[in-house]
């Protein structure tokens, strides 16, 4: 397949299954046929938060590089603008205002990682050198990570930062991610455990629950993580985390060919990362995150971590149920490689 990015894409990859400019890998497969099915499973009208509170975990006990939201109040006449009488500006106004702002690490808490997230070394023009490339072959250094500006209501630029140019979270906005969503209940099967999900383990529980998973649905996972760190009240315990951290394994072949041949559009998960982290080792280069590199570099398959499902889990399993409505659109933020999201399932 021609095209101007690359001559060569990785074996078994989507890259350039949905065009040359794609930037929404198999979020293409949310169609109106699919998102119509997910409305079909709402039968009950209940609607069910899947977001931890976006303070949680708390310090940076799982990522040292990401640290909780600070929430401030923005500023009017010098100081902070809460609570504050309007009539200090207007004798006539009867309005109390207030008025605040956040620094927030985008993948703090409940999230979704974009295709920007994580790329890998390739040799995508076929010249024997390989080059930094993210999904359907978008260059690093060119097209993925560059400079973006901001502009205050068209004036000056008020600042600048490395940003993503293409494969942005906001894609993910502007096409907004809903549609029917399936669960996978590891938690209720294997219990708080360190494991590392194998196909078998997939296929097992997909047996035993009457799981049917078809192309474009969006796979939930979940694993009771997030169950523990809500519990820890902003205090996690590493040595307790590190003892129930199940994941999928993305070192197992045949679980990532299961992901290529389900066609799912998406994965979501109550844990941290997706994948069972760290990595199985294995001698040699390899990828430090295999499932990521896997749906997120050849797949074009958005991974979505730490979201709350204990409370739908629990009323899927007591009405016998699997699936439902998923709609849970990130923030539309250009230039971003992850976003919070409050996703809301409905049944």
């Amino acid at each position: 397949m021609s095209n101007p990015r690359w001559r060569q894409r990785p074996p078994g990859s989507t890259w350039g299954d949905f065009g040359p400019d794609d930037e929404l890998g198999r979020i293409n497969l949310l169609t109106p046929a699919k998102v119509r099915q997910g409305v079909a499973e709402v039968r009950e009208g209940l609607s069910f938060c899947l977001s931890l509170p976006l303070d949680y975990p708390g310090g940076r006990v799982l990522n040292p590089r990401r640290g909780p939201p600070r929430l401030e109040p923005t500023q009017r006449m010098g100081k902070p603008n809460m609570n504050f009488p309007l009539r200090k500006e207007n004798g006539h106004s009867t309005d109390v205002v207030s008025d605040d702002q956040v620094q927030l690490t985008l993948q703090y808490s409940t999230q979704w990682d974009s295709l920007a997230h994580v790329g890998a070394w390739f040799d995508a023009n076929g010249d024997g050198v390989p080059e930094m490339v993210y999904y359907n072959g978008f260059r690093a250094n060119l097209d993925v990570v560059g400079p973006v500006v901001h502009h205050d209501h068209g004036e000056e630029p008020c600042g600048e930062h490395m940003g993503a140019l293409k494969l942005s979270i906001a894609n993910f906005a502007a096409k907004p991610i809903q549609g029917r969503a399936v669960m996978v209940d590891f938690l209720h099967h294997f219990g708080l455990a360190r494991r590392a999900l194998s196909h078998a383990d997939l296929m097992r529980v997909l047996e035993a629950d009457g799981v049917e998973v078809e192309p474009g649905d969006l796979l939930v996972i979940r694993t009771g993580f997030a169950d523990e760190i809500l519990a820890m009240n902003r205090q996690p315990d590493a040595a307790r985390l590190d003892a129930i951290a199940m994941g999928l394994d993305g070192r197992d072949e045949a679980l990532l060919q299961w992901i290529t041949d389900s066609g799912i559009a998406a994965i979501c998960a109550d844990n941290y990362a997706v994948e069972f982290y760290p990595a199985r080792h294995v001698p040699g280069a390899s990828a430090h995150l295999p499932l990521h590199q896997h749906c997120l570099f050849r797949l074009g398959v958005p991974l979505g971590e730490l979201w709350w499902l204990k409370d739908l889990a629990t009323w899927l399993r007591a009405h016998r149920r699997t699936r439902f409505l998923l709609t849970a659109p990130p923030l539309r933020l250009p230039g971003a490689v992850g976003s919070p999201v409050t996703p809301v399932a409905t049944v």
